[in-house]
């Protein structure tokens, strides 16, 4: 086996930009991008995701192109990828995520219940007694999930994984419940709604999607803000991206829709607003 200290700068380069995505050269016209490589709707390698698309009209505003580095982000993506200064920003992070600086949100979402259009059911909330009787599909450890066991829904719940390892599981990918859904091995699912929204959108699915709401004095959360994340110091980049993201609103609200996100107005601003789980 070739020693690391046998190859030539030349052939590190190679090397380095095979495994990152990126040139070693002009960096500083670059927005350095901490990009899961096979996260769809929101990321791949083929750049066919929500964030790459977004990504690149930030990128395009600052003067900038996009170079990713590939790290899947269920995997310390921010201790290992961005504190380490292998890239500079990721995206499609929910506001108040405290291992980076977040900025201002660019879009606000939630999570959904669907169900197919031709089963003939027209359930508006978790509440339905109909959910006590129908097979439900929901990732595990999420708001819906644990706001299912509060109303004692648990032996007609089959749990998907929402965190995943595409190297060794790639059959539990997010996406999975709502496959199954479409398939009818289940008849509801609870689900994060930039996923429904994109086998909608994207892919025609024939389901409908119910954005879940929250009554006004419930502890149950199911919308969040979603902004971009930076290093805990790079106060300068994170005013930069911001401006950008004012600047660029209308086309990123554009490519959200496209994809098929379940849209919320954007959330007002309060001092001791609680952070996200």
């Amino acid at each position: 086996m070739t020693r690391p200290h046998l190859i030539g700068w030349p052939a590190i380069a190679l090397v380095l930009c095979a495994l990152t995505g990126r040139a070693p050269a002009d960096e500083g016209k670059q927005l350095k991008v901490c990009g899961d490589p096979n996260n769809l709707p929101f990321s791949n390698e083929k750049l066919q995701g929500i964030e790459n698309k977004i990504a690149d009209v930030i990128a395009k505003d600052m003067g900038l192109t996009v170079a990713y580095t590939w790290w899947p982000h269920q995997r310390g993506v921010v201790k290992r990828a961005l504190n380490t200064l292998r890239c500079d920003v990721m995206l499609g992070i929910p506001k108040g995520y405290d291992p980076v600086l977040w900025t201002k949100p660019y879009y606000r979402t939630g999570y959904v219940l669907a169900y197919r259009k031709d089963h003939g059911l027209k359930i508006k909330s978790l509440d339905d007694p109909q959910l006590k009787k129908l097979k439900i599909g929901v990732q595990v450890n999420t708001p819906p999930h644990d706001a299912l066991g509060q109303r004692g829904i648990a032996d007609n719940v089959v749990g998907y994984q929402l965190m995943f390892d595409s190297n060794f599981h790639a059959e539990d990918y997010p996406g999975k419940v709502v496959e199954d859904l479409i398939a009818g091995q289940i008849d509801v699912a609870l689900v994060w709604g930039p996923i429904a929204g994109y086998f909608a959108a994207k892919k025609k699915a024939p389901i409908e999607i119910v954005l879940l709401e929250s009554k006004p004095d419930s502890v149950e959360r199911f919308a969040f803000d979603i902004s971009m994340g930076v290093r805990k110091k790079d106060t300068e980049l994170k005013a930069k991206l911001e401006e950008s993201i004012a600047r660029k609103h209308a086309e990123i609200t554009h490519i959200l829709e496209d994809f098929g996100v379940p849209l919320l107005p954007a959330s007002e601003e309060k001092a001791g607003d609680k952070k996200p789980r």
